[in-house]
């Protein structure tokens, strides 16, 4: 917040052609900040794509690797039961060596291959070895399986083979394909059973040897969502780590995006025939993303096009918006001249774009309202014989009208239009209500506007060394009061107070009724004066000789407010002046309670 408001601070101080080059450097440099981050997430979508596709040809391949070896794994137990067991007489003669030769071709993938009869018996096995003692065939798993579905393969899960005794090497990790097979013996014909235990070192090269983007994987299960491979298989086993293959097996062929556990990922899931397992790809999105090197050298080449365009658009609005703000400046400058000089009509330049006509022509004819006041206030210092009406209308400070066209000019130089705007609106407004139609008496609240207003345009004048309020009974507002009143009092209070107050200024002014009596009460809490100063400032009788030669905070607006409630009211009303060194001043109005319209003006 705090570079913010800096950064605003000194663009509303600077010039606007930097006003214009910081606006326009922003709004190029957003613009680029915007078409790079848009252009990255294409390139991001489309290099997703990419990867994505990749991965499912990997899956695939994978998949087709597993095929073939699970295919291989078929033919061998084929060739066992149709080349071997279901051409031999068990009876006369054995089956070891042609099994043997058979388990031979494919012992880089098979660890074993056995033959059982319904009852567990072993037939024959290679390599060589035997079944463990108590050891109940029967109730293997894979057993109970081939002897349930007799007509279907039946491929089970990674597990260690303890079955038979003496076996050299130890026990390995198997899968275990097993069918059920017709045995001859003799006469006799029965069902067996046939296990061909598959290498799980075998199977898992088939995955370890495959990579997919970024940190993705992929692993195998069943149908029944148990797990048969997967790279973490050990920290899933222990709890540490965990992974959705229920859900995963479930699934037809397809790319899914889900989220587990806090993390987008994508999971590729494709089915591998004769078992009714699934090859799941699985990568995670945080993986997906392009290196921001790669799209650097773009940016740079899209930022420095776009300061070039700014450049050449700063030089081109630059001399189109300035230049007639320049002229204006100019012509209010000559207007000053040409016042002071006495001309009949000054004229304000007024051209450039919508906002600076609109502006020229605002100043022009706020010159005329002042020309026009001035007529306005010859016509009433000729028709009216009060003094002191005559001589406080004619007592119209140039200085005051010169100073609030600065305010206007640096405004507009600095960019503040909307305050130049409400400057110059409070200013027709002020000298509109002086105005008042060539009328003495005026509403209260008309009155309280015309104070407003003034306070407005010295607010920024006097760049808020004080603020005010202004607060009116509602009764009060309709009442009829002397134009002009309030003013040369807050005047007096911003010359003799404000001007020297540093931001904690305050002048507060109310209008209220009070048994018949219309009061208007000014405070300010500047550095007031003793008492007896106070008392005096209301004793000697003010003329418009004497006024036109006055000071600025000399008491002379006071007397001249004060007679003239005294004309137009009786000796019981005026002016009452209340006031402490270092505590404020209260001036205080006091009028009959009339309403408006039902007062004649003299």
């Amino acid at each position: 917040m705090g570079v913010t408001r800096r950064f605003q601070d000194r663009i509303s101080r600077g010039s606007i052609r930097y006003a214009m080059f910081a606006s326009f450097t922003i709004t190029a440099l957003v613009a680029v900040l915007l078409t790079g981050m848009t252009l990255y997430a294409r390139f991001s979508r489309q290099m997703d794509n990419a990867i994505q596709e990749e991965n499912q040809i990997l899956v695939s391949q994978v998949n087709q690797s597993l095929s073939t070896y699970l295919r291989d794994m078929i033919r061998l137990s084929d060739a066992v039961y149709y080349n071997v067991i279901k051409n031999t007489d068990l009876s006369r003669e054995p089956v070891e060596e042609e099994i043997r030769l058979l388990y031979d071709t494919y012992s880089d993938y098979v660890a074993n291959v056995a033959l059982f009869t319904r009852q567990g018996e072993l037939v024959a096995t290679a390599p060589a070895a035997k079944v463990k003692e108590g050891v109940d065939v029967t109730g293997e798993t894979w057993f109970t399986a081939a002897m349930d579905r007799t007509e279907n393969l039946h491929f089970g899960i990674p597990a260690i083979q303890t079955l038979f005794a003496d076996r050299a090497g130890g026990y390995q990790w198997v899968i275990s394909l097993s069918c059920a097979v017709e045995l001859t013996s003799g006469s006799d014909t029965q069902l067996g059973v046939l296990l061909i235990d598959l290498k799980y070192s075998a199977l898992t090269a088939l995955f370890q040897s495959v990579k997919l983007s970024g940190s993705g994987y992929v692993y195998l299960a069943d149908g029944s969502g148990e797990l048969i491979y997967h790279p973490e298989r050990t920290l899933i086993a222990s709890g540490l780590v965990r992974e959705d293959t229920l859900q995963a097996a479930g699934r037809t062929d397809g790319i899914y995006r889900e989220s587990w556990e806090g993390e987008r990922r994508t999971v590729i899931v494709q089915s591998v025939g004769y078992t009714g397992w699934k090859v799941i790809g699985v990568v995670e999105h945080h993986g997906l993303t392009v290196g921001l090197a790669q799209t650097v050298p773009f940016l740079l080449v899209i930022v420095c096009a776009y300061l070039e365009l700014l450049i050449l658009m700063n030089v081109l609005l630059s001399r189109k918006l300035t230049e007639p703000l320049r002229r204006l400046r100019e012509s209010v400058g000559q207007a000053e001249e040409e016042a002071e000089e006495g001309a009949e009509r000054p004229v304000i330049y007024v051209g450039g774009t919508a906002e600076t006509r609109e502006l020229g022509t605002a100043i022009q004819n706020m010159v005329d309202r002042m020309r026009q006041l001035s007529e306005e206030m010859v016509r009433e210092h000729t028709q009216k014989r009060k003094s002191e009406l005559n001589a406080l209308q004619a007592q119209i400070n140039p200085h005051f009208l010169y100073n609030t066209l600065d305010i206007i000019v640096w405004m507009i130089e600095n960019g503040q239009r909307e305050d130049a705007v409400r400057v110059v609106t409070a200013l027709a407004r002020f000298f509109r209500i002086s105005l008042s139609k060539g009328r003495s008496v005026i509403p209260v609240r008309d009155e309280l506007e015309h104070v407003r207003n003034y306070l407005l345009i010295q607010e920024m004048r006097y760049k808020n060394k004080f603020h005010y309020q202004i607060d009116c009974q509602e009764e009060a507002a309709g009442l009829s009061t002397i134009k002009l009143v309030v003013q040369p009092i807050v005047e007096n209070a911003i010359y003799h107070s404000m001007d020297f107050m540093d931001g904690d200024g305050l002048i507060d002014i109310r209008a209220a009724v009070e048994e018949g009596v219309l009061t208007i009460t000014i405070s300010d809490n500047g550095l007031g004066m003793p008492p007896e100063v106070a008392e005096g400032l209301l004793d000697a009788p003010v003329s418009p000789g004497r006024q036109a030669e006055g000071k600025r905070g000399s008491g002379i607006g006071l007397r001249n407010v004060h007679e003239r409630i005294r004309l137009y009211f009786g000796p019981e009303y005026g002016l009452r002046i209340q006031s402490e060194p270092d505590e404020g001043t209260v001036v205080t109005l006091r009028m009959p309670a009339v309403p408006y319209g039902e007062m004649e003006e003299a």
